[in-house]
């Protein structure tokens, strides 16, 4: 008879404990026992509960490796039956054998219904380093399941794929929101939709009476950051600000040389640049920037409220002012194409001009923005990384221990965006300018041009040529975290890959790596995206560019939607007549007219609100509340990271103490782990 000691501990969600009877077989080198219950008087498995258990075999097994647990409901006496199995989240088992040191099983998962989980001892093991059959063949069905049970599914052609599930209802608990996150952000939004329903906008088809009834919209959830808009939205300089620390900080870059293009003379700017320069003088100095909205040229627009919309294909040229860095735009082209009908406005024209042109360059800026730089380049991609995940590395690998804190919630919501956003009728194709329709040309168009630098940062701004620009708040935090997680994880590659040849023969980490490849980026090989890993350096900056896109870069293009579109005319996500063709034609009711419909405002405004803001449940980056890895050299490099972590908050937040405008969106504490709204 062999005594085994057994910890069970159940996790502390809302329905994480269980009426249902529990059971173990411990599986070891020589056999396995039979089930042996866990069983006191009383309920056992309540929430947060951990419970002690002794449980005794016919035989010792040896050697333990595996761990199957085993749910099944509990029959209930008079003839009644068994009652109907409920979900129970195990956080983790502890076993004791007869002779050797405490096991640690950790498992963080749910067991829905009546069936069983099997588990491996926490030590993280790549697939050559499990020698032992049963454990070779448990890694097998493992997997064999999970590619059963995450599916991909192609959702538009040219996309990314995704995961085949219609609805949220569909997904199983381990991927689904929390009881308290889903009931959070129900209520966010009913309380959205009933007060502007109440003021009488929300279904409000006609424009915009003036600027200052949109002020109903702005009050509706006012922060400093809406005031801040709300009060600059017009200023040069705030217009300039916002390529660099805004919602899409990733499109400027220095310009050495004007496109053909884009015939800005010496003439136009000298009444910015002054005395004693020159455009050429300052393209050779650096001192210029563009933002090239080129993508949109020619993409499909909406119809909204029975109207045709329309779109423009902006170039913008920046002005980096000697002495304080302050940048200033210098001119404004709405087309690709220069001529009579396509006029370069500038800072010294007619006020309304000039307003007029820099609101078409901000909706398109909204457009490129939502379809490429947040949907695609962080929600899409993330998912693919997640999926890949699931299917490709067993709970065991390393690389699923460091990576799983990076896939959590992120299946829900991008399921739920395709049930509500970006689905037939629903905000994207009934409140934007270009549509479904044309949000899905965008990506297609990104995806034939998508490179693997885009999502490296540090190759990123190497490649615009903004390593020194002053003021780059997005640059300077985002290079900091790009650094402690890329130091995080060469320390945790370190612990187990011990050369390079131990990446290129780990098969189930080249699997993952294909897998990315084939479905996320379609087997394009000119994105250089690698379909295979070769050194331990290539496979430490692939996994920090699947960690900084699944976190910092989500926080930094997603987290101040709200911010900077709740003064519409700042954002506008629609635009209801065609760019100006002409100078001296604008006015403020033209402006006005110009501007999306209050309803599509409102609908629009409404659903960045609700993706601005973590309802509830969240997991900052750097905290790991499941202990996934147990070995001690893990658990020391987790903790340096929260510690640089840690200063990295702290340098951002005396640095905010100067600002007019605290750049907020990337101090560590407010970004989350993974992509969960």
């Amino acid at each position: 008879m062999a005594k085994y000691r057994v910890r069970v501990s159940t996790g502390e969600a809302f329905g994480a404990g269980t009426w249902d009877k529990m059971s173990i077989t411990i599986v070891g080198t020589q056999g396995e026992t039979p089930r042996l219950p866990l069983d006191h008087l009383g309920k056992e498995f309540t929430v947060g509960a951990e419970e002690d258990f002794e449980v005794k075999s016919p035989q010792d097994v040896g050697p333990v490796l595996l761990l199957r647990v085993h749910k099944a409901p509990p029959a209930l006496p008079l003839l009644l039956g068994p009652l109907a199995p409920d979900a129970w989240f195990c956080r983790s088992f502890q076993l004791t054998p007869p002779r050797g040191s405490l096991l640690r099983f950790p498992a963080y998962q749910w067991l829905e219904g009546a069936g069983s989980l099997v588990l491996r001892e926490g030590a993280a093991k790549v697939s050559w380093a499990d020698h032992h059959p049963k454990l070779q063949q448990q890694r097998r069905e493992e997997l064999q399941a999970r590619q059963e049970m995450y599916r991909w599914k192609t959702y538009q052609p040219g996309w990314p794929h995704c995961l085949d599930m219609e609805t949220v209802k569909d997904l199983d608990l381990n991927t689904k929101y929390s009881v308290v996150k889903s009931t959070n952000l129900y209520l966010r939004a009913q309380s959205a939709f009933a007060e502007l329903k109440i003021k009488g906008l929300l279904e409000r088809k006609g424009s915009w009476r003036s600027l200052s009834e949109m002020e109903m919209v702005l009050n509706f959830q006012k922060t400093p950051a809406t005031e801040y808009v709300f009060e600059h939205w017009q200023e040069d300089a705030f217009f300039a600000s916002q390529f660099l620390n805004g919602l899409n900080p990733v499109l400027i870059h220095r310009c050495r040389r004007l496109p053909e293009n884009f015939p800005v003379t010496d003439a136009m700017v000298a009444p910015v640049l002054g005395p004693g320069t020159s455009l050429q003088a300052e393209l050779e100095r650096g001192s210029l920037f563009l933002v090239d909205h080129g993508i949109l040229s020619g993409v499909r627009t909406n119809v909204i409220n029975g109207r045709p919309q329309f779109s423009a294909a902006p170039m913008t040229l920046l002005y980096q002012c000697p002495g304080h860095g302050l940048l200033l735009p210098l001119a404004i082209q709405l087309s690709q194409t220069p001529g009579p009908n396509s006029p370069i406005f500038l800072p010294s024209d007619d006020k309304w001009d000039w307003l007029l042109a820099k609101t078409w360059v901000r909706n398109a800026d909204f457009s490129v923005h939502e379809a490429l730089t947040h949907l695609l380049h962080t929600h899409l991609l993330s998912e693919v990384f997640v999926l890949a995940t699931l299917r490709q590395l067993p709970h065991c690998h390393p690389l699923f221990k460091l990576l799983v804190p990076h896939t959590r919630y992120t299946l829900h919501i991008n399921t739920l965006a395709r049930e509500l956003l970006i689905t037939p009728k629903r905000v994207v194709d009934r409140s934007t300018g270009l549509g479904l329709r044309g949000f899905s040309e965008l990506i297609q168009r990104s995806m034939e041009q998508l490179n693997y630098s885009v999502l490296c940062l540090p190759e990123d701004i190497r490649a615009r040529g903004v390593e020194d620009i002053p003021g780059y708040y997005y640059r300077d935090d985002g290079m900091q975290i790009w650094g402690a997680v890329e130091h995080f994880v060469s320390e945790i590659i370190g612990i187990y890959y011990p050369s390079d040849v131990s990446v290129r023969d780990d098969s189930e980490l080249q699997a993952w790596v294909w897998e990315i490849f084939s479905k996320g980026f379609l087997g394009r090989e000119s994105s250089g995206l690698p379909s295979s890993l070769e050194t331990r350096e290539a496979l430490v900056q692939y996994v920090t560019m699947v960690i900084f896109n699944c976190s910092a870069k989500h926080s930094a293009v997603g987290s101040g939607q709200f911010d900077y579109c709740a003064w519409m005319p700042n954002l506008p996500p629609s635009m209801q007549l065609p760019p100006p063709t002409s100078k001296g034609q604008a006015s403020l009711e033209g402006f006005i007219a110009t501007l999306p419909p209050v309803n599509a405002s409102c609908d629009v405004i409404i659903a960045l609100w609700l993706l601005s803001k973590e309802p509830g449940d969240q997991r900052p980056l750097g905290t790991y509340p499941e202990e996934h890895f147990t070995e001690e050299a893990s658990r020391q490099s987790i903790a340096a990271f929260q510690s640089r972590l840690a200063q990295i908050s702290q340098d951002i937040r005396v640095r905010n103490q100067g600002l007019v405008l605290p750049y907020t969106y990337l101090d560590p504490p407010l970004i989350e782990s993974s992509i969960s709204i």
